[in-house]
């Protein structure tokens, strides 16, 4: 006897069941939230502070533009412009004379580094400024004779007192930018038949100048407000600017608040140019080149008006 097995009669094929979608629940940080408000109770603190002093805010605006303030500013960034250069140039000489084979050379760099990273720069502008009770007279033989008062002038103090401080922190700096240079590229360039300057000039520097930028353009900025300390040796710039109109208009104050902000918008300023600088030095060390802020703004804006599925 024989049974006849339907095998079409049996449940139908069902297919396997995957695994089960995950619920992708967003993590809170809550302590964002609390740090956001503390900041924000703290930041109105300051500002009912200050609303509840004896303070002429209307002064600020007033004199924000006026000629003796924007004289100040210009002769601010006078002195940043000459006395960084003065430091970028001594700073790569010194730099240089450091890392060279010569004993004498690498020794007068060392010295020269020690002494002036060792001195307040405060001291030396004012030992510049008092040099004329030393010497009564300057004379360079027959090329120039005259007064030590007349030679040694208010900004010629200053250019000197921060352009030769400036020297040898600049010489650290590219001597750590020259010293992160692989030593077979130098080697390689000898073996072309290069020369050293000229491999320092086509090889090594271009390199060096991804890991000299950075730290050049915050000795820029600190230029920039230690210029303040030249009102010490006469020099009329934005701080003793605002110091002088302080003390006539009765508002001290108020104009060193204006100072301040004078301060903060011209390093703003230079940030956005250091930021541009080191993007453009960056070439060829990463994959792509960070985005610039008016991308940034753009890409969050662009994001902002496309629907959560990501579709246009």
């Amino acid at each position: 006897m024989t049974v006849d097995i339907d095998k079409t009669t049996g449940p139908a094929d069902t297919p396997p069941a995957g695994p089960e979608a995950i619920k992708a629940i967003p993590v809170r940080h809550y302590g964002r939230y609390v740090t956001a408000v503390i900041a924000l109770a703290l930041f109105g603190a300051v500002v009912y502070a200050f609303s509840q002093g004896r303070i002429n805010w209307n002064a600020i605006p007033d004199y924000f533009f006026d000629d003796r303030v924007l004289s100040g500013v210009g002769k601010t960034l006078l002195m940043t412009v000459l006395a960084m250069t003065m430091g970028i140039v001594g700073g790569i000489v010194l730099a240089v004379m450091r890392l060279s084979k010569n004993p004498v050379t690498s020794a007068i760099a060392w010295f020269y580094i020690w002494f002036f990273r060792g001195t307040p720069v405060l001291v030396q502008l004012v030992v510049w400024f008092n040099l004329g009770l030393v010497f009564e007279y300057i004379n360079l033989g027959p090329f120039y004779r005259d007064e030590w008062s007349d030679f040694m002038t208010p900004f010629l103090t200053a250019l000197l007192g921060l352009g030769l401080n400036e020297a040898a922190y600049m010489a650290e700096i590219c001597r750590a930018g020259l010293l992160s240079v692989d030593e077979g590229q130098t080697e390689a360039s000898h073996a072309l038949g290069m020369s050293h300057t000229r491999t320092l000039r086509r090889i090594v520097i271009p390199q060096a100048m991804r890991v000299i930028v950075p730290p050049t353009g915050n000795e820029v900025i600190n230029m920039l407000k230690t210029t303040s300390l030249v009102s010490v040796v006469q020099y009329s710039e934005l701080f003793r600017v605002a110091q002088d109109i302080g003390q006539t208009s009765g508002a001290p104050a108020e104009m060193l608040f204006l100072a301040a902000a004078w301060y903060l918008l011209l390093t703003s300023v230079f940030s956005v140019g250091q930021y541009y600088l080191e993007r453009y030095y960056a070439r060829g060390s990463t994959r792509q080149l960070p985005a610039t802020p008016w991308q940034k703004v753009k890409a969050n804006m662009l994001s902002l008006g496309r629907p959560k599925g990501g579709a246009a």
